[in-house]
């Protein structure tokens, strides 16, 4: 391999729990990853979170609903090490998902190994990781590509600002990295980085869609949402900036 091609394992983790990819063991409780691209493999995810989501909310959670916040998580589980290692390393990841394997979880970030990891890839390859399971979710869930991508849009938001938060100093390179990957499609127009403040180094995404997570009873919006009244979201700025 030349240089910009050497392999290397991503553990890293200083920005928390979404941004290790753990090395492959061999252990056979990993499944390929490939897996979650079996639209039945995929909808099995969704039925576990539907019904946690149905326990959470003492409601009946729609299918649709649980699906894109499902297809949320496990765009952020992909997204975020290829971001966190770009700016740490000043080189992108460059995964493979035959190369790539996932452990079942009953919640939280869901759990990714690899091995024969290399590196030099554009901000491209980021979307291009995302969009095979997109497209499972697509097609089976019946979720449009608004909506989908926007989650992606929505996953690279979330991991910059926790990248913003536990290294400032890494703030603007971490920005500048998405505001690249949102000037192209297929992430283009989905959603817009705000800096509120021109003290602070400290960007905040704005969507140009939802989620569909405010269909949770009690669930309410998110911070990045469309539907979120601007001086709620103003006041979630500030409360973040005045930590």
């Amino acid at each position: 391999m030349g240089s910009g091609q050497r392999s290397f394992e991503l553990v890293d983790g200083r920005f928390g729990p979404y941004f290790s990819w753990e090395p492959y063991d061999g252990d056979p409780a990993w499944r390929p990853l490939a897996e979650l691209l079996d639209a039945e493999v995929a909808a099995s995810r969704v039925e576990l979170a539907r019904r946690r989501l149905s326990e959470l909310s003492r409601s009946q959670v729609g299918s649709r609903v649980a699906a894109s916040i499902t297809f949320l998580g496990i765009a952020s589980r992909l997204v975020s090490p290829m971001l966190g290692g770009a700016v740490v390393d000043g080189v992108m990841p460059l995964p493979d998902i035959s190369l790539m394997w996932w452990r079942p979880v009953e919640g939280g970030p869901l759990p990714i190994a690899c091995r024969d990891l290399a590196r030099g890839a554009g901000v491209a390859a980021m979307t291009e990781l995302v969009e095979p399971f997109l497209t499972v979710f697509r097609q089976r869930f019946g979720l449009s590509d608004h909506v989908l991508w926007g989650n992606v849009a929505s996953a690279l938001g979330g991991a910059n600002g926790m990248i913003a938060d536990a290294a400032p100093s890494l703030a603007a390179r971490s920005a500048g990295i998405v505001e690249e990957a949102l000037a192209v499609p297929p992430l283009l127009g989905m959603a817009t980085l705000v800096r509120p403040s021109p003290a602070r180094e400290r960007w905040f995404l704005v969507r140009r869609n939802c989620c569909l997570y405010y269909r949770i009873p009690g669930g309410g919006m998110c911070g990045d949402c469309v539907l979120t009244p601007e001086d709620v979201r103003l006041r979630q700025w500030q409360s973040v900036l005045a930590r």
